[in-house]
């Protein structure tokens, strides 16, 4: 393998990587200031969009970098390898991709065939309706997994239905779910899509107890934390699962943890997912790809290789407040599952600073330059 050697730097390459800020500046400016020994602010701030340019270049660099797909390195170009990967294609599209087709459509016949009956016509047992819609979903949510020819490990003891608990997971993609619902099933909290991942929330999960909420609707908030309060208290409603983090991350990084699901009075149970890279990326990038696509891009693969570890459960500490509860899980979750700790909120995916914060940081920023330019 062959090693890069590390390039030297001189002094000269050193002084020139330093920005010379009278190359941005106007001639006038610079004259005014040479004889009158100050700048006016309104020349510095010509040079506001190569400051923007550079702080974009910052935040890409340490936080949408949580947010995007590294694709894999090319393996295949020559001649020895690219007839082999021609003929793994043809057998992913042609042979597996068709067959786990079959599987997915025979299960979902299978599950409304079941489903349906039970839903609607043992409305008189409530009980019994609910432990057969579980292992219903239970069943689909395996379907899933081995339409992707899944190699999942769990780790640690399975979950239990008990009061005053809640699991809290770090979030790759909403196969996340799919694969913990087929070890057991899970009362999960999320966010509302359309499409027919919007009919099956609204129809088939809700069976489960699973509990919706809108990014954009505050009200929701409210509503969705008194509904989380009353579900931990019953102890026939199924576990409750937590995405703390509130999007995809993309398997490598942890963002910071909401700290709602800390604030509960009750035991917080880690779960670490961690996916193996060798034959997908796991991850979703929801913004550039419908769930469609991404369940076909896995259905496309050779297989979904995960582990998961179901931890410790935890209490909150004598002295210590929701966010610090929230980052000590973090930690846990984060060493286990071998992912880096950011210290990034995951919603600003959604959101941009307004134009009026981004002025102030530019005038604070402005100011601090004047001042030590003066100086000199």
């Amino acid at each position: 393998m062959a090693m890069m050697e590390e390039p030297s730097s001189t002094m000269t390459e050193i002084d020139s990587d330093h920005p010379n800020i009278e190359e941005y500046l106007h001639t006038e400016s610079i004259n005014a200031e040479r004889c009158e020994e100050s700048l006016r602010l309104r020349d510095l701030l010509n040079i506001s969009p190569s400051l923007t340019e550079a702080a974009g270049a910052i935040v890409d660099d340490s936080f949408t970098r949580c947010f995007k797909s590294n694709p894999p390195e090319p393996w295949n170009w020559n001649v020895y390898l690219f007839p082999l990967w021609c003929l793994g294609v043809v057998i992913r599209y042609g042979i597996l991709f068709p067959a786990r087709v079959a599987v997915l459509a025979v299960g979902w016949m299978v599950f409304f065939m079941a489903f349906i009956p039970v839903h609607f016509l043992m409305s008189d047992h409530n009980n019994l309706k609910q432990k057969i819609e579980r292992k219903l979903v239970e069943m689909m949510c395996s379907v899933f997994v081995a339409s992707w020819t899944g190699v999942v490990k769990y780790h640690g003891p399975r979950p239990s239905m008990r009061p005053q608990q809640v699991f809290v997971a770090n979030h790759t993609s909403m196969i996340d779910f799919i694969i913990l619902e087929q070890m057991s099933a899970f009362a999960v909290i999320m966010q509302k899509h359309p499409g027919w991942v919007g009919f099956l929330q609204k129809n088939i999960l809700e069976s489960v107890g699973c509990i919706w909420f809108n990014r954009t609707e505050a009200k929701d908030r409210e509503i969705v934390a008194r509904k989380i309060r009353n579900h931990i208290q019953d102890s026939d409603n199924n576990p409750l699962l937590i995405f703390p983090e509130g999007t995809c991350v993309n398997n490598h990084y942890t963002v910071m943890f909401k700290k709602g699901a800390f604030e509960l009075g009750c035991a917080v149970c880690p779960v670490a997912i961690k996916y193996n890279k060798i034959f997908v990326d796991a991850f979703w990038n929801s913004k550039k790809q419908s769930f469609t696509t991404h369940l076909a891009q896995l259905m496309t693969s050779w297989a979904v290789v995960c582990d998961v570890w179901y931890l410790e459960p935890q209490y909150l500490k004598s002295g210590e407040s929701s966010i610090d509860f929230a980052e000590r899980i973090r930690d846990i979750i984060s060493v286990r599952a071998g992912l880096k700790k950011v210290p990034w909120d995951g919603y600003l995916k959604y959101s941009r600073p307004s134009p009026k914060h981004t002025e102030r940081k530019q005038q604070a920023f402005a100011d601090s330059i004047l001042r030590r330019l003066k100086e000199k």
